[in-house]
């Protein structure tokens, strides 16, 4: 690194668990981020001031007034843009060393697992379940680390799910794959600040993916109540009979 990054990122650095040698890790990192609303804004934030070398941002959608309260990557001159051409711009004010990669269209089968083999960590920040078993799929198939996010009213949820490990379970081990009906923010509502929590915590995972430190969130499931400001936590166990997963696939 050189004396410029030293001093950027000078107090992780000061951290005994991270140092030069973690620092160095997540600039070497790339990490892909599918879905740049509200739980994928703060993310890709903390991720970008955190160093993370290497984003790929994907996002078919396009910022509008309404997202804007919680959103906050976006800026109201930035309506009407592509949300990964909105995020690419307000990311690199912040941080213009790293590099960013956007893809503003739905990702097919093989181009998402493509994408995904390239990544060290994905995240998980889109909003309908359709997208997030696809995700789970091809995480699974290319021994990828997901974190995955969630938040709707007043509630979030936040987990890590590794298929390196054989004991480790899978987002549809949680969620069998039965056509679940989406319930989304636009029709249910969602309280700015959850989505921001949800987020930044998806960072911090991802963070401690790429340095090996801490216990990741691997078979926990942590629960979120906003209004009575407390977590929970389901353990959660791998499925052997998961289609996606199990033994017998």
């Amino acid at each position: 690194m050189n004396d410029e990054q030293l001093l950027r990122y000078n107090r992780h650095i000061m951290l005994p668990q991270i140092g030069i040698e973690g620092q160095q890790k997540l600039c070497d990192a790339h990490v892909l981020i599918i879905g740049l609303g509200g739980l994928g804004s703060p993310a890709a934030m903390y991720l970008a001031t955190a160093g993370v070398g290497q984003l790929a941002l994907v996002d078919d959608d396009t910022v509008e007034l309404s997202n804007l309260q919680r959103q906050i990557i976006h800026r109201s001159q930035n309506i009407g843009d592509s949300k990964v051409a909105s995020a690419k711009s307000n990311l690199l004010a912040i941080n213009h060393e790293i590099d960013i990669a956007t893809i503003d269209h739905r990702l097919n089968e093989a181009a998402l697992n493509q994408q995904i083999e390239r990544a060290d960590v994905v995240l998980d920040a889109s909003d309908n379940f359709d997208t997030r078993f696809a995700i789970n799929r091809a995480c699974v198939a290319q021994k990828k680390p997901l974190v995955s996010g969630a938040a709707i009213q007043f509630d979030g949820q936040i987990s890590v799910f590794d298929s390196r490990s054989k004991h480790c379970p899978c987002y549809s081990c949680l969620y069998p794959d039965k056509g679940e009906d989406n319930l989304t923010c636009s029709e249910n509502g969602i309280l700015a600040p959850v989505v921001g929590i949800i987020g930044s915590m998806q960072a911090l995972e991802a963070i401690k993916l790429i340095c090996h430190i801490g216990e990741p969130l691997y078979g926990r499931l942590l629960l979120f109540d906003a209004l009575s400001l407390q977590w929970r936590t389901m353990n959660l166990k791998k499925d052997p009979n998961c289609p996606v997963c199990g033994s017998s696939t």
